[in-house]
């Protein structure tokens, strides 16, 4: 590739609505120009790199066994209906009409499109397993795209879906792939983790994410660093914290006049914070009848409401209104407890609550808290489940030390969705014995053009993009110095890129004549990981320049040995 006729478009400044700096630093060099809210087009630089990360993932879902199709972007409305996600989904799922009025959605996900292909094919055990993927455009009605092509509407995935007889043939199915992602994110060159998640919307029995780490991901990723343990925040249990002593005190109210959070009363009575507890209200609506939910927690933990989800009869909750609040506690938010609540109501304690003696609670009075508080002599045993988010040092769930916590960037997730598609919709198998059976699913997606914007939130420095060889948008530029001038320095350039070539090196030679430092700036900025420079000085004295990207020096190198040189660096 020669640059003259290549397209390069690149920036001093980053417009002003590119809020994060992969946004920043893509628009900067060239990549994606913005089209609407969330909407973009892959300009020639950046689609190079988007077809590098396409080709390591077929390649491996191709290793794995997985076989390739394409699935429509636009599919009827009824499949949705099926499944009854068409309602489910909300406003993210596009859905448009046709000139006679029947309805579609703009795919954000394939599941229903696959299982009906496969309920028309498959009809015996003979045939299963078998796994399906494609890599196609999905659009996802976001209500507030940002961060470029992080959380755009329109954007493109690999889906694959996998179709087993039974549960051991779908976690087998399952860990393939996982094996497969790992080997896909290593290839990628990228830092990654793969932690245990909840299902979400996607439903099915089990998950894991992969990750690319980046101080500015937007996940918590929990492990332990003595242990394989890891899970998104999400998923990560937290074990409850100390043991339950004898009650110590007697149960007193306190006056605590407009003191409404816990730091202030813990301020107030000079009581450190972990020996207080907050109240939480909760409200489930089930056919016009409403029960209610309190929640404790220690002070200083935060509430995950995936778990509270989990927790029986709490499935669809909601937070309380402060009309609720008045009827069931007759008090206002601020000083709710478990004692003397109005009317009755389900208490639930975190597993830490459950273990704490003399804690500090609202007395449901205003301007009042309970200080003595204990379980059993001042209240009724609480249901105990894991509510809360865990913190850094809490012991790790498999007892072999303490978790930690870091940053991430979800950039693929598989499934274990078992019969909750085929069943809707009614894809079967028959088995050994002539029987038909639900076909059992796995689900595995990876954000191809995210994989972009993950790998430069990882990949940056203060000069620009810093690419991974293996999904640079060129592994190589040769920069020449007066190529235009030096009769010595064209036939050199002209020499080593037929070789390197030859040598299956994505070379670019630069022949725009620009300035050496405009040259320079444009291909850090872009993010070329490896640089040569050509110039007449060097060749009188036999040698070329070899810049790597995160080099801070330059390194000389003889003419003769330079594309041994280059193979060496990229493993060729």
């Amino acid at each position: 590739m020669r640059a003259s006729r290549f397209f390069i478009s690149t920036l001093k400044e980053a417009p002003s609505d590119a809020e994060i700096v992969s946004h920043q630093l893509m628009m900067r060099a060239g990549m994606i120009k913005r089209l609407g809210s969330g909407i973009y087009t892959y300009m020639p630089t950046g689609l190079r790199i988007i077809r590098k990360v396409e080709g390591i993932i077929r390649e491996e879902m191709n290793r794995a066994g997985a076989i390739e199709l394409l699935m429509p972007l636009v599919q009827p409305a009824e499949l949705w209906q099926e499944t009854g996600r068409w309602d489910k989904m909300g406003p993210e799922l596009m859905r448009v009409k046709d000139r006679h009025g029947r309805e579609f959605a703009i795919q954000p996900t394939s599941e229903e499109v696959i299982t009906d292909v496969v309920r028309s094919e498959i009809k015996s055990y003979r045939q299963l397993p078998v796994n399906f993927y494609h890599i196609q455009t999905k659009f996802r009605d976001e209500r507030r795209p940002r961060f470029g092509l992080m959380r755009g509407r329109e954007f493109t995935m690999k889906d694959a879906y996998s179709f087993d007889r039974d549960v051991a043939g779908m976690q087998a199915s399952y860990q393939n792939m996982f094996d497969a992602y790992t080997r896909v994110f290593n290839r990628f060159g990228l830092k990654f983790r793969a932690v245990a998640a909840d299902n979400g919307a996607i439903g099915g029995t089990g998950s894991h994410e992969f990750h690319v780490i980046a101080s500015t991901g937007e996940d918590a990723l929990v492990y332990c660093k003595e242990s394989d343990y890891a899970a998104n925040m999400e998923a990560a249990e937290a074990l409850a914290i100390g043991e339950r002593l004898a009650a110590a005190q007697a149960l007193t109210k306190t006056s605590t006049p407009g003191k409404t959070k816990c730091e202030a009363v813990a301020e107030l009575l000079n009581i450190p914070l972990q020996q207080h507890v907050k109240s939480i209200a909760l409200t489930v609506e089930n056919e016009g009848k409403k029960t209610y939910f309190l929640l404790l927690l220690r002070a200083d933990h935060e509430l995950n409401e995936i778990k509270v989800s989990k927790v029986a009869g709490l499935k669809d909750f909601r937070f309380s209104t402060e009309a609720e609040i008045q009827d069931v506690y007759g008090t206002v938010p601020g000083y709710l407890g478990p004692i003397g609540a109005k009317l009755p109501l389900t208490v639930v304690a975190d597993r830490t609550v459950a273990n704490m003696a003399d804690f500090v609670c609202g007395a449901n009075e205003l301007d009042f808290h309970f200080t003595g508080a204990n379980w059993g002599r001042d209240v009724a045993e609480p249901i105990v489940a894991d509510l809360r988010n865990v913190v850094e040092g809490d012991a790790s769930p498999d007892g072999k030390g303490v978790l930690a916590i870091e940053r991430g960037i979800e950039v693929g997730h598989v499934f274990q969705l078992g019969t909750a598609y085929s069943e809707a919709m009614g894809a079967t198998f028959l088995d050994e014995n002539g029987k038909p059976a639900p076909l059992q699913m796995g689900c595995y997606g990876i954000g191809v053009t995210r994989i972009l914007g993950a790998a430069i939130e990882q990949n940056f420095d203060d000069k620009g993009i810093v690419w991974p060889d293996a999904i640079a948008p060129f592994e190589l530029v040769l920069c020449p110095m007066g190529m235009d001038r030096s009769e010595m320095v064209k036939e050199q350039v002209e020499k080593l890129y037929a070789e390197l070539m030859a040598a299956g090196v994505d070379v670019i030679v630069d022949d725009r004549g620009l300035r050496p430092g405009a040259m320079f700036s444009d291909w850090e900025l872009i993010g070329v990981p490896h640089r040569v420079v050509i110039g007449e000085r060097g060749l009188k004295e036999g040698n070329l320049e070899y810049q790597g990207r995160r080099d801070d020096a330059a390194t000389s190198v003889p003419v003769d040995g330079m594309v041994a040189f280059i193979k060496g660096k990229l493993g060729k």
